[in-house]
């Protein structure tokens, strides 16, 4: 992040009343729309104690993630879902219901090769004897490490029985890997633009030459030097060599009277990614003023990018135990003010920490929520809500608005809140800090 950045932190504790053991991993957000059920052969090896020779059948499957389009660097949140799985209960001996706990793999494919492990709840429906194992579902995590088309295959899986023996039932694809359920796109992430300058005076004399010094540009790299009125660029230019180190250090004589700033760029034009600036510069005017006359002058200050919340507290809806579901409430609104008078856009994210509770915790992945976001009239940038997903503890937008020519104003942010609570989570009442940072 360029020097003089302003970072600013906020946290709300967010608590639920449960009458509901954490016993689910995380639920999938939307699935991509490459996502469709495949059926593959499947080789099941009941436990010894069945007596049963191994079991050779179809198995049909669908993978699911939370984010189609990642970027590099991104971690996807894959669900994977047996719908019909091959193999059956092998005793005579009915199954009461959540006795059951899934294990397996999705194979990665494509831009990215490896496998994701998932793991499911220990949760399932009541089984007969010699009854079709039910519907399950597992998840897991994978980061994004390659730009491309990455596909996704269900693997081998495990169920797990845990009732008056534990037993285990693997099964394995048979002719791997198996079809692709789905697919995500992944894109280069933004490189971070850590350019920066310092002027050796803020103010001047038309004619003056001021210093330029620079950092974190690419070494070797041709720099133009140009003076800024307000977002347009004057005609006072000159131009440095990167050395070996991405340091820049030249001189720029301004004339503009009507300069503001001073920025640095690589390229042929100005670009936020690959320029510093502006940083602030004042020509003083000299000129005298005609007999009978006065020169009155004013000067617009920058401020501060800041926000403020309306309190640090959130209680969300009572859950039934043995029900649980969303536990809903709202964020405290969050006004953000823009006061730089630049061009860099500004960024509000949020990240959660676990919900702890009487001897249990509720996963920071199980919150979710639909941010909304509202600009004051007036304002020269446009705010633009987060994406409506998990929040969890690596974090997700809230709102943002993009860099431009000119970028301020005043900003209302707010979210709805929805913590999905495990039905049998046991009853008390469960906490976990949300932090906002703006930058």
């Amino acid at each position: 992040m360029a020097s003089g950045t302003r970072r600013r932190r906020w946290a709300s504790v967010l608590a639920v009343t449960a009458l509901a053991v954490a016993g689910g991993g995380a639920l999938a957000g939307p699935a991509g729309a490459a996502a469709q059920q495949v059926d593959f052969a499947t080789h099941c090896i009941p436990p010894a104690i069945a007596g049963i020779p191994p079991i050779d059948g179809t198995t049909s499957a669908k993978i699911t993630v939370d984010n189609a389009s990642p970027k590099v660097g991104d971690t996807v949140t894959v669900t994977y879902t047996v719908v019909t799985p091959a193999a059956s209960n092998p005793t005579d001996l009915a199954l009461p219901a959540d006795i059951m706990t899934p294990t397996g793999k999705v194979t990665l494919g494509g831009a990215q090769t490896g496998d994701v492990t998932v793991t499911g709840p220990k949760k399932n429906d009541p089984v007969p004897g010699k009854g079709a194992f039910p519907s399950f579902s597992m998840t897991g995590t994978f980061a994004v490490t390659s730009p491309g088309a990455i596909t996704l295959s269900p693997g081998d899986y495990n169920i797990h029985t845990s009732y008056i023996l534990e037993l285990d039932t693997p099964c394995t694809v048979t002719n791997p890997p198996a079809p692709v359920s789905e697919t995500v796109t992944a894109t280069d992430a933004t490189p971070v633009n850590n350019r920066a300058i310092t002027l050796g005076s803020a103010s001047g004399k038309p004619g003056d030459s001021v210093t330029v010094n620079g950092s974190n540009f690419t070494p070797g790299a041709t720099v133009t030097l140009a003076g800024r009125s307000g977002a347009a660029q004057t005609t006072d230019t000159a131009t440095v060599t990167a050395n070996a180190q991405g340091a820049i250090s030249g001189s720029l004589v301004v004339n503009d009277k009507t300069t503001t700033g001073v920025v640095a760029y690589e390229g042929a034009t100005w670009s936020d990614t690959k320029g510093a600036g502006p940083a602030a510069y004042v020509v003083i005017d000299d000129t005298p003023a005609p007999p009978n006359s006065q020169k009155v002058t004013t000067t617009v200050k920058a401020g501060t990018l800041s926000m403020a919340q309306a309190g640090d507290s959130v209680q969300l809806k009572e859950v039934d135990f043995g029900q649980g579901g969303a536990s809903k409430g709202a964020l405290r609104t969050v006004t953000v003010k823009d006061f730089r008078g630049g061009p860099a856009g500004w960024s509000l994210t949020g990240k959660v920490t676990d919900f702890t509770g009487p001897g249990a915790k509720i996963a920071a992945d199980r919150l979710s929520w639909t941010p909304a976001c509202v600009t004051k009239a007036g304002s020269p940038s446009t705010c633009q809500a987060g994406s409506a997903g998990t929040v969890g503890s690596s974090g997700a937008t809230l709102a943002s608005t993009p860099n431009a020519a000119l970028t301020g104003g005043e900003f209302t942010v707010d979210a709805q809140l929805s913590l999905d609570v495990p039905a049998f989570t046991p009853p008390g009442s469960y906490s976990g800090v949300l932090t906002l940072t703006l930058s």
